[in-house]
């Protein structure tokens, strides 16, 4: 029913949208506004009311209510820009019809493979048919898969006005995957009570809670000098950034944790004696605990400076979005509605804490609650990502459903 997905899958992850950190300019790159006004001409096609999109790249439309009693205005919101993690551009997605539970060669010339050796996941897919990576690049199903659902949510709406819905308004961002997707968001604009983001995993996947999350850039000053006559004068400024590591506790980093551990990331360092950068990010659900890495992280550049001079070791820290679980809880039937409306169509539901942020963390807390929805992806930001075809139109089927759970609804504990 819903077959059409794949075919808008793969012409979303044919657009180059990666994103870059630290630009000044909003979006970070200007191709993803190729995708905005691609997704915008076919909103406005396909009969969607006041599609739009702006200056920022954002993408805006509605599909108006059929109900003569109005419910709570729902949105749904994905973003177009993939990750800088793994080469975003000249993707060429392969299909594998009918799953056979082995390896997948990604790559002839590489001999890459996608094995559930590695990924075991894959064993649950046995006789479905996955999109892959050819190995070169990642697939974009971060967030594409999203767009591509509630691009074909949209459509069938639209195409099926005999099903009842309340207002749907429809936004997709730039710049999500560097921290800045919602900057110029205009939720009085965008015309929604409440929302989902459909930015998550595998199926059945719902989420209402995400790390508290910082980004934090690091910049060592050094001493150079011939290394011949160097005793007493030198300070090298990489083994100064290797002392300040040494510092953070040894297995709070990503490749050690899960659940609701947090970490201290080191996404790059580079440099040489005179001068080193590097960048971290720093996540915990906890709010006290993410606090606190902070100031752990502030603790071991005051050392430094005492050791080797102020000023030797500078320290840019910014708070990037905090958990959304303590203003989705303010609205627990957005989880309700969710968590019967998979179950009802026979997706077992799976209520994680995501190990990351989506846009409707920082959503919520400028008056939108807006907890997370699978879009079927496995793996994102790498060459190995892979997505199955049934989940794609198994979620879209869900968006479909939770329209219409919408269509009247109007919770009492908060308008009575």
């Amino acid at each position: 029913m819903f077959s059409d997905v794949t075919e808008r899958f793969l012409r979303y992850v044919a657009v180059d949208t990666e994103s870059q950190e630290e630009q000044e300019a909003f979006p970070s790159t200007a191709k993803q506004k190729n995708l905005a006004n691609m997704l915008c001409a076919e909103l406005k096609l396909m009969g969607a009311a006041n599609a739009r999109t702006d200056e920022y790249g954002y993408v805006y439309a509605e599909i108006p209510s059929n109900q003569e009693k109005q419910g709570l205005s729902l949105g749904l919101i994905a973003h177009m820009d993939t990750s800088s993690a793994a080469p975003g551009a000249g993707v060429q997605p392969q299909i594998v019809r009918n799953y056979d539970g082995g390896d997948i060669l990604l790559n002839p010339v590489s001999g890459q493979t996608l094995s559930p050796a590695d990924y075991p996941d894959l064993s649950a897919y046995v006789g479905q048919d996955l999109i892959t990576t050819d190995g070169t690049t990642l697939l974009g199903a971060d967030d594409k898969a999203g767009v591509a659902e509630i691009m074909t949510m949209a459509a069938y709406l639209i195409a099926h006005p005999e099903i009842p819905h309340g207002k749907i308004c429809i936004a997709f961002t730039p710049d999500e995957e560097v921290g800045r997707g919602v900057d110029f968001f205009d939720v009085d604009g965008f015309g929604a009570d409440v929302a989902y983001t459909v930015d998550g995993g595998a199926l059945g996947e719902l989420e209402y809670e995400c790390f508290n999350a910082a980004g934090a850039k690091i910049t060592i000053h050094g001493v150079s000098i011939h290394p011949g006559s160097s005793r007493g004068v030198m300070k090298n400024a990489l083994l100064m950034g290797m002392e300040l590591h040494s510092m953070l506790p040894v297995f709070q980093n990503p490749a050690c944790t899960d659940g609701y551990e947090g970490f201290f990331h080191l996404c790059q360092m580079e440099g040489d004696v005179e001068n080193a950068v590097m960048h971290y990010i720093i996540r915990d659900h906890d709010r006290q605990k993410f606090e606190e890495k902070k100031e752990l992280m502030a603790s071991a550049v005051s050392f430094l400076n005492t050791k080797y001079g102020a000023g030797t070791v500078q320290l840019q820290m910014r708070d990037s979005y905090y958990n959304m679980k303590e203003k989705i809880e303010e609205h627990p039937y957005l989880i309700d509605i969710a968590k019967q409306t998979m179950e009802q169509l026979g997706i077992t539901p799976r209520i994680c804490a995501i190990r990351g942020g989506t846009d409707g963390a920082r959503l919520s807390f400028m008056g939108l609650p807006c907890p997370n929805l699978c879009t079927g992806g496995h793996n994102y930001h790498g060459r190995y990502e892979y997505i199955p075809i049934q989940s794609m139109e198994k979620v879209t089927e869900l968006l479909v459903a939770i329209a219409q759970a919408f269509a009247d609804y109007m919770p009492e504990r908060e308008f009575a």
